[in-house]
């Protein structure tokens, strides 16, 4: 579900959302993809580079493949 600039659920309703899309095009509040927190920001970040760093160039390799399978698979529907 969406999130409003604040990190609240958006509304599910349409006069709800309008609202809300009118008062970000205002600028009455600002629209931000600000994370929650700066430390899962940063634990996240340094995650990707840990696990790519402990894996062998096999197990890279086998990760992307089955990734772009996953993605021509997706077109397929």
């Amino acid at each position: 579900m969406p999130r409003g600039p604040k990190g609240e659920k958006r509304p599910a309703d349409v006069i709800g959302a309008a609202v809300m899309v009118a008062r970000i095009a205002t600028g009455e509040i600002e629209e931000g993809t600000e994370p929650e927190t700066k430390a899962a920001a940063a634990l996240g970040k340094r995650g990707g580079k840990a696990r790519a760093a402990s894996l062998t160039p096999e197990q890279r390799s086998e990760i992307a493949r089955v990734a772009a399978e996953a993605r021509w698979k997706k077109g397929d529907r």
